[in-house]
């Protein structure tokens, strides 16, 4: 085992720490107060109900380029979903940032 081999576990390992941080940590602090899971399962279900809505509109095409990597229609249909969800919440967000500036100009003007 070279110094390579080392540096990469090592580096595994930290990644897998940090993934039980990341999970851990707001799980332990949404037990200490649980009213919080509400609001998380709120915007949880949001995006699932967005999701949906994106998956309903993506097509299901598979293209002879797309075959060779092995995606089927229902896996098109789901990587269509993703990216309409993609474009639907980045399209939030601007209308959001847009609508926030708007906001703050006319409320301090």
């Amino acid at each position: 085992m070279d110094f390579v081999d080392i540096v990469l576990y090592f580096g595994y390992f930290m990644v897998l720490i940090a993934a039980v941080l990341a999970v851990g940590f707001p799980l332990y602090i949404a037990s200490k107060n649980p009213k919080s899971l509400i609001t998380s399962g709120i915007g949880l279900g949001s995006i699932l109900v967005l999701f949906f809505i994106a998956w309903l509109i993506s097509g299901n095409e598979v293209n002879a380029s797309y075959a060779e990597f092995g995606v089927d229609e229902s896996l098109s249909k789901f990587i269509g979903g993703m990216l309409n969800l993609v474009y639907l919440l980045a399209g939030i967000a601007v209308i959001g940032i847009v609508a926030s500036e708007f906001r703050k100009a006319f409320k301090n003007g």
